[in-house]
């Protein structure tokens, strides 16, 4: 039974798991005997002494379960090592400090050894003291180090002697010149700061995999390997991230912040790359595929980006996708984002799965109404799959960028109400197919550089379209303002919806 016990086991985690519910009890009942004990002393309550003895034996008791379950939970690791010792020993200190309390104030112990009444009060103290400290480390433990302290406010966070308050990064910053970036400094790091290393750092590292620091992320922890340098799809930290969300191997955890489709694109890019540590953007391949996620790490986009027609599909709500549904199509390899809770709208990514083919297509049929971002750049896909994009009612940003299609087959999206983005690059639709669509009601912004399309269509477009923005030369700053104008911004007002 012991050899089981030091054991990490289904059974140890599954009891364990229970030990952030089970902890409460001990709090609560303490901070309740407390100030029980406190107004009865005052005179302010009038509660009788057989009271606070059954508060303190269930304070006794739960804290020895919640040792209990939270040593079976330490058993799956992951936790830093120093913090989490100070907090069993506190955890113990609780639950004995408890039992001392209780035992004194029962009168059956009072009878046999009455002097013992002089340490009632100090145990109770100390049990309830401990409480509190036990619980920072266990929120620091579950949180990061430093959660319950991190955003304490001036001036208080002075007279504690705290440190100034250091923002985490949620996104990634403007770089200046993508080029000249160093892919892991500049691009990777900022990613996996502002999404990973809450679980994986210093302080907590689940897992034992650290994310903070490259030579320790290319360590991997308890799974074995984070990354396979080349093979950024056989990779374990891109292959969790594109697994359903409610799985538990996921990451990030379902409820923290998830990656986007172009972070984990870059991601697998670099990995791709052999995971460079110090090589620039520019001594890299850069496959046309990622051009626009990088792109899109540059300076802000111009402001005339930010005066376009609010899009009506921000308006727009629909039914709840099937959950199983949207299952099939992760399992494929697809990406799937809710885009609005409140709207049920989706963005559906192909970014890793080349393959994906017209008669892949019918697997977006259950969730035709829901979809409205569509990103089937660099796949298999032909001009069959367009009529088939055409019954997708409330799709209003369309990537074919690096696929097949021609003019026979973009006509086919005209029925598409809500199209306001449509990226053709490097197709073969020409003159003919940007003039069919040029007329949609929705379309703002067109990219068809090294497509068919000549500059002699697009200016004769532009003098009759005056708000169609179509775009037919390639730098960041173009790309940039497109992807911008087309993805962040949208998304910013879906996810505020």
């Amino acid at each position: 039974m012991h050899y089981i016990l030091l054991q990490d086991s289904s059974w140890a985690t599954f009891i364990g798991r229970f030990h952030p519910a089970i902890v409460h009890f001990p709090i609560g009942f303490l901070l309740i005997g407390a100030l029980l004990e406190l107004g009865r002393r005052w005179g302010k309550v009038a509660v009788s002494e057989s009271v606070i003895v059954f508060i303190l034996l269930l304070s006794a008791v739960s804290a020895t379960f919640a040792c209990a379950a939270g040593y079976l939970l330490s058993l799956s690791g992951g936790y830093d090592a120093n913090l989490l010792n100070n907090h069993m020993w506190k955890g113990i200190g609780v639950a004995v400090f408890a039992w001392m309390a209780w035992a004194v104030k029962s009168d059956n112990l009072q009878r046999i050894m009455p002097s013992e009444k002089v340490i009632y009060l100090p145990a109770f103290i100390i049990a309830t003291v401990l409480t509190l400290s036990t619980g920072h480390d266990g929120g620091s433990l579950t949180h990061g180090e430093g959660y319950l302290t991190q955003y304490t406010p001036e001036p208080f966070r002075g007279l504690a002697g705290l440190p100034p308050m250091q923002q985490k990064p949620t996104e990634i910053k403007p770089i200046t010149d993508v080029q000249q970036a160093i892919v892991y400094t500049d691009i990777v790091q900022p990613i996996l700061e502002a999404k990973c290393t809450q679980c994986h750092s210093a302080s907590k590292s689940k897992g034992d995999l650290r994310m903070d620091q490259l030579a320790l992320l290319a360590k991997g922890g308890e799974n074995g390997p984070a990354f396979v340098a080349g093979k950024g799809a056989e990779s374990d930290m891109i292959k969790r991230c594109l697994l359903p969300e409610n799985e538990d191997e996921h990451m990030p955890p379902k409820g923290k912040p998830q990656l986007t489709a172009d972070q984990i694109a870059l991601l697998s890019w670099w990995i791709d790359q052999g995971a460079p540590a110090d090589k620039k953007v520019a001594q890299l391949t850069v496959s046309e595929a990622v051009k626009p996620a990088l792109a899109s790490l540059g300076k802000e986009a111009p402001a005339n980006a930010e005066n376009a027609k609010e899009p009506a599909v921000l308006s727009l709500k629909v039914p709840k996708a099937n959950d199983e549904a949207i299952e099939n199509l992760r399992k494929t390899g697809l990406i799937v984002s809710t885009l609005s809770q409140d709207q049920n709208l989706l963005e559906i990514s192909a970014v890793n799965l080349p393959g994906f083919s017209d008669k892949q297509m019918e697997l977006l049929q259950p969730v035709a109404q829901q979809i409205t971002w569509l990103k089937l750049g660099g796949t298999a896909i032909t001009d069959a799959a367009l009529p088939q994009i055409a019954k997708f009612p409330n799709v209003s940003k369309l990537h074919l960028e690096h696929t097949v299609i021609t003019d026979n087959g973009i006509v086919s999206l005209k029925p598409l109400a809500h199209l306001g983005y449509i990226n053709i690059v490097d197709t073969k639709v020409g003159d003919k197919g940007l003039k069919a669509i040029a007329d949609m009601k929705a379309l703002r912004s067109v990219y068809v550089w090294q497509s068919a399309v000549t500059d002699s269509a697009v200016s004769q477009i532009g003098r009759k379209n005056p708000d169609l923005l179509v775009m037919n030369g390639f730098n960041e700053a173009t790309v940039a303002q497109f992807v911008k104008a087309g993805d962040t911004g949208d998304k910013k007002e879906l996810k505020n919806k």
